[in-house]
């Protein structure tokens, strides 16, 4: 069953955030969390799921994910923080 998705990732609290969208979240955040990734995400270890937010439609995804990515840094851990204060890597709540 797909899922459309926005995600961030992170490397650590308030490191380096990775931004995504998805179908599949179990699925991707495995891959995020193992470093199965490649690129900008497997570079700066952006394993830990940090946010995500589901969407009706994949459109959908993909446009919060574009407003999400244009957003400054301070407002994707604002994001992040706002239902994951203390960022635990939400990963172990979807497996």
């Amino acid at each position: 069953m797909k899922e459309p998705c926005v995600y961030i990732v992170a490397s650590k609290r308030h490191g380096t955030l990775y931004t995504g969208v998805t179908a599949n979240l179990p699925r991707r955040a495995f891959e995020h969390h193992e470093g199965l990734v490649k690129g900008f995400s497997a570079k700066y270890a952006c394993k830990m799921l940090v946010w995500y937010e589901l969407q009706e439609t994949m459109i959908e995804a993909i446009t919060r994910e574009k407003l999400i990515k244009a957003g400054s840094r301070a407002k994707k851990i604002a994001l992040s923080e706002a239902i994951n204060p203390e960022w635990k890597d939400l990963y172990e709540t979807l497996v």
